[in-house]
């Protein structure tokens, strides 16, 4: 056997290494987004299935194809205005945002100091804590006749019930927030011989700022669920009371329409509080 003819025989007997298969880049890319895209779709799908059999079982629930038609009337105009109590579904939703807006406002205003003097003064936490732990609880509905009484009018009384409803996650959160700074952290500014000024901008709040945006975004959602429920009883302009205006005109299909418009506007405003707590979170090494 020549020498050429043995390398080639050693050489096949020889184990192979495998070659991994690189993914392309494309694929490692799309792929978790198609994923979710084509997982929400196909929930989405069973969900107007579902929805379809319970209109066909239940008469007087409209179908998606009869919502969709009434969707599509009411925002070719959404805008239009016919006087107070006819409005399009675009001002009624400002007219909701507005008021969440200053109620919100007002509680982080009057909320988040309270929580970091809650958490900053053992004194004060010791105080405050009872009367935290006594109110919150309360249904938000049950302070707007209180409300109503104190400020004699619908809209202030709606604005006063998203605060007493939003400022408890921002106060509690805040102050969990504040006691959990490191101690070494207050030392290190104690011998720096900081001011109580500098300790709060430059120790406290960047430490405590993931607290805060969670107790933000806790309250906004809880404003926005409150401030629906308000305007059904106050009455005036406002998604709550369109819907509620829908019901006694027996339009089914305006209502379903709401819902909907009330969930995606809930959820845009979760979703931009939570792009903002990322932008602001951090990881410690």
């Amino acid at each position: 056997m020549s020498h050429s003819v043995q390398q080639t025989l050693s050489a096949s007997a020889m184990p192979r290494t495998a070659v991994p298969v690189r993914t392309p880049f494309l694929r490692e890319a799309f792929e978790p987004a198609a994923r979710r895209v084509l997982g929400a779709l196909a929930g989405f799908a069973v969900f107007v299935l579902a929805w379809q059999c319970i209109a066909l079982l239940v008469p007087e629930i409209p179908t998606p194809g009869k919502t969709w038609d009434a969707a599509a009337r009411l925002f070719a105009d959404p805008f239009y205005d016919n006087g107070p109590n006819d409005k399009g579904v675009g001002w009624n939703v400002l007219a909701s945002l507005r008021r969440v807006g200053l109620g919100f406002g007002l509680a982080a205003l009057v909320g988040i100091p309270a929580g970091f003097i809650m958490g900053r003064y053992a004194v004060a936490g010791a105080m405050a804590s009872p009367i935290v732990s006594l109110l919150r609880p309360v249904s938000p509905l049950a302070w707007l006749p209180l409300g109503l009484l104190l400020f004699k009018a619908a809209d202030p009384a709606a604005i006063w019930a998203i605060f007493i409803c939003s400022i408890w996650p921002m106060v509690i959160n805040t102050a969990a927030g504040v006691a959990r700074v490191p101690q070494d952290y207050l030392n290190v500014a104690r011998v720096l011989n900081l001011s109580e000024w500098k300790v709060v901008t430059r120790v406290l709040l960047p430490a405590v700022l993931p607290h805060i945006l969670t107790g933000v975004r806790l309250s906004i959602g809880t404003a926005w669920l409150v401030i629906v429920a308000a305007e059904m009883l106050t009455g005036g302009t406002g998604i709550g009371f369109w819907l509620w205006d829908e019901w006694n005109n027996l339009k089914v299909e305006h209502i379903v329409v709401a819902i909907f418009v009330i969930g995606v506007v809930g959820l845009l405003l979760e979703l931009a509080l939570l792009r903002l707590a990322r932008r602001f979170a951090y990881v410690e090494e």
